[in-house]
């Protein structure tokens, strides 16, 4: 099988190939000024984020999970608290709101996009509820019309996990824009990657933005004076000339993505492989972006699926194998008392695909060839 050319998960190197000259000129001229942190690079990442995301302000921050973090601590989260969000996330997600020494709680996931449930949300809200995570998973956003209707109902804080889904939205509507602030990553696996960490909040409220610079800069203002205790997290400006760049090709690739996911569709378009994989479905046409092209393989062969993929140079990986309220560091959170049913079949059933949009036709078709393949075996052999 080793003479089959490979078809990689994600090809880091070939997306930033054709940028390679303008990325490090852009580097270059930061070297050259020697401010390599609150260049004018970082301000004006902000702005376009902010104007990626349709909304007023950007806050730079050194990761994604420093983005959840400071919008919990500018919030005043505390022991006490309860903040809902999904288990079927990445960690970030509940970590943040963990070490606050408030209470993550857990409810279910839409078996359809595998993001929050809005009904699970509302039966888990307590006089103890603080604030809501909605993550949109994979690209595409969480129902944020009913999720918003509940908060603003209730008086919940909406902080919405953006990390897979710059450049998403709901009939124009962005992602990060719904709830009170917006997080996003940069790390390299996501749409807009950049060269290490980096991170990035979004927000409507002058007076918030303002309150996430306090908390991210040690508390501190004027020098040496701390008002709150803070950490200290910042996007240097190398991180953002680079990521400036990239963010000129944001929309060609968003649109790249789109077109890789219609492909896989067309060329799923069996029968036989549809009675054993469901396909991801964009509830929000255009607006899903594709961070991952996630199937559900059924009748527990996902695992055999995979090995049998990585048989033949064929990239795929698993986006969770682990719900967070499985992980071990949570199994006695006292707080998992909701029906998990659909988080815990998803774990068991997910498989994500290539679909960076650098990938070739002739790739797409190598994947699609390889899981057909798979299932054109004898059960026995395929189990």
């Amino acid at each position: 099988m080793n003479d089959i050319r490979p078809v990689p998960l994600l090809d880091v190197s070939r997306g930033n190939a054709t940028l390679r000259d303008e990325i490090l000129a852009a580097i270059t001229s930061v070297v050259d000024s020697g401010r390599f942190l609150f260049g004018p690079d970082v301000q004006q990442l902000e702005a376009e984020c902010a104007h990626w995301s349709g909304t007023k302000h950007g806050v730079g921050c050194a990761s994604g999970s420093d983005a959840l973090l400071l919008s919990l601590m500018a919030l005043d989260i505390k022991p006490g608290d309860e903040v809902i969000c999904p288990s079927f996330t990445f960690f970030a997600t509940a970590s943040s709101v963990t070490r606050l020494g408030a209470t993550p709680v857990f409810v279910d996931i839409d078996p359809i996009t595998f993001n929050i449930d809005p009904a699970a949300l509302e039966a888990a809200i307590t006089p103890n509820t603080k604030a809501v995570i909605p993550v949109h998973l994979f690209g595409q956003c969480a129902d944020m019309p009913r999720i918003m209707e509940i908060c603003n109902r209730t008086g919940l804080i909406v902080i919405e996990d953006a990390a897979q889904a710059i450049g998403a939205n709901i009939e124009g509507h962005a992602a990060g824009s719904w709830g009170h602030v917006g997080c996003i990553s940069f790390y390299p696996t996501k749409n807009l990657g950049g060269f290490g960490d980096g991170g990035m909040l979004v927000t409507n409220d002058a007076e918030f933005e303002d309150r996430l610079r306090l908390f991210a800069g040690h508390g501190m203002r004027p020098r040496y004076h701390h008002q709150v205790i803070g950490i200290n997290s910042r996007l240097d400006t190398i991180q953002a000339a680079a990521l400036k760049v990239k963010m000129k090709h944001l929309e060609s690739a968003n649109i790249g993505r789109q077109k890789n996911a219609q492909l896989y569709t067309e060329l799923f378009n069996d029968a036989e492989l549809q009675a054993n994989i469901v396909l991801p479905r964009s509830l929000y046409g255009a607006g899903h972006v594709w961070n991952q092209y996630t199937v559900r393989v059924k009748n527990g062969q996902r695992d055999s699926l995979k090995e049998f993929l990585a048989e033949r140079n064929i990239g795929a990986e698993i986006y969770y194998p682990i719900p967070i309220h499985a992980q071990e560091c949570y199994r006695d959170c006292s707080k998992i008392t909701m029906d998990l049913t659909e988080t815990n079949r998803a774990a068991e059933e997910v498989l994500s695909l290539p679909i960076f949009p650098e990938l070739e036709e002739a790739e797409i078709q190598a994947v699609v060839a390889g899981v057909t393949s798979f299932y054109s075996m004898p059960q026995s052999q395929a189990a």
